[in-house]
């Protein structure tokens, strides 16, 4: 038996109420009223505070990782909070600018930039572009002359291997990603890039992987990146994001000024003299603030266990299949109840592998017609959303001071046919 569900996984000031859950001033019974299940929900007065502790953080140029969650409404939020913001492909960059975030405030990442990407970004004048490969600096030097200025960091893999889980590890030797600092490529990389006239090199950065709660390998990072940094008199180092966040009880919880603070000390310990400390958070500020609602359609029980079948799934919430990643869920309806039950959530997609949550703690007497919440849904959840089974994607709903706005509407059966020909 699990008591109540904890606040901690909700956004700060979050109402456990006998009968509702309210968010930013909303009802989230109201919001599933409204605007139907699944349906994510974000509460913009935890992402702005989480926007403003990295940009307090860390220096200007600290960008928000639109991989996270990107729609055009988050992208303006970051933006008017002080970030930069990343991207990595044509799609997410278009998104950016068309809703008006200035192109110098938009930072080019991608291990396989292609040439068009890289025009673009060129004739936008993007504040940098991250390169990550010699084929890419080849890419680059074809298409800019001496009266270009492209400010470019090369990404360096700095042999730091994150403890977490293997698909999201990116600091270590084997990796698709960057330049091996050990095999020397990242000072062959910088020579390069040096050489190319119309671009000025600008900085190093690095990327040692995601969902990590030990400060101490940010430290590591910036220690064995400075010699690099002083022999070659960078002025602008990146530490990339990774900042992990709890998503379920008795995980720990590290917040953006801690790791910022950590990563600062770092470089002073490492006597590293650079003009700025950048960062790229982007799972630390959405995924708290974001939650999902479902509708229980089917409740069976096989070979002993409980089973819940919920409106959405592995379409709206893939982590759990990619990683193993868990998390919790609650009965809106009685949030302070008693969890005396165990249910394994499952969605509606054919696949045995599609889970939402293995050993959900909930009331025993949860019925078909419960509305539930997964909390700590904010990141990864739309973005790698997809149509399997030709799902809808949900809506997104913005609440704040009590008013519940729409920023992506749900998708229509004639939204998924519209690319037939």
């Amino acid at each position: 038996m699990a008591g109540p569900i904890s606040p901690t996984l909700f956004p700060e000031g979050t109402e456990l109420l006998e009968n509702d859950i309210v968010v930013g001033g909303v009802s989230l019974r109201s919001i599933a009223e409204t605007y139907g299940t699944p349906v994510f929900v974000y509460d913009e007065g935890a992402l702005r505070a989480r926007c403003r502790e990295a940009a307090q953080g860390f220096d200007d140029g600290v960008a928000f990782a639109s991989k996270s969650f990107l729609s055009g409404a988050m992208a303006k939020l970051a933006h008017e909070e002080g970030l930069c913001i990343d991207v990595a492909t044509a799609g997410e960059l278009d998104l950016v600018l068309r809703v008006g975030v200035p192109a110098d405030r938009v930072i080019l990442h991608g291990n396989n930039k292609t040439i068009e990407e890289l025009r673009r970004a060129i004739d936008a004048g993007l504040r940098r572009i991250v390169v990550d490969s010699f084929d890419e600096i080849d890419r680059l030097a074809s298409l800019v002359s001496p009266d270009n200025h492209v400010a470019c960091l090369i990404r360096v893999t700095p042999g730091v291997e994150a403890h977490t889980h293997e698909f999201i590890k990116t600091g270590q030797e084997d990796t698709k990603f960057g330049f091996s600092l050990a095999t020397g490529d990242a000072q062959r990389a910088i020579d390069a890039l040096r050489a190319v006239p119309g671009i000025e090199f600008v900085g190093i950065h690095a990327h040692i992987g995601s969902q990590i709660f030990d400060l101490a390998a940010f430290g590591e990072t910036v220690k064995v990146l400075a010699e690099l940094v002083t022999s070659n008199g960078v002025k602008e180092l990146c530490v990339g994001g990774g900042l992990g966040v709890a998503y379920v009880e008795g995980e720990p919880t590290i917040g953006i000024p801690a790791w910022a603070a950590a990563v600062r000390e770092a470089v002073t310990t490492a006597a590293i003299a650079v003009d700025q400390v950048t960062a790229e958070p982007g799972r630390s500020i959405v995924a708290r603030a974001g939650m999902t609602l479902y509708t229980v359609g089917t409740r069976k029980v096989a070979a002993g266990r409980n089973y819940l079948a919920v409106d959405g799934g592995m379409s709206d919430n893939p982590r759990p299949v990619l990683y193993g990643s868990g998390y919790e869920a609650v009965d809106v309806a009685r949030p302070q109840a008693e969890r005396d039950g165990t249910f394994r959530i499952v969605g509606k997609h054919c696949e045995t592998g599609d889970l939402l949550i293995d050993e959900a703690a909930l009331p025993a007497d949860i019925a078909v017609g419960s509305l539930i919440a997964t909390p700590v849904t904010g990141a990864y959840g739309y973005s790698m959303a997809s149509n399997y089974n030709r799902a809808l994607r949900p809506p997104v709903v913005f609440v704040k001071d009590g008013a519940a706005r729409l920023v992506l509407r749900r998708e229509t059966l004639d939204d998924l046919v519209r690319l037939e020909v």
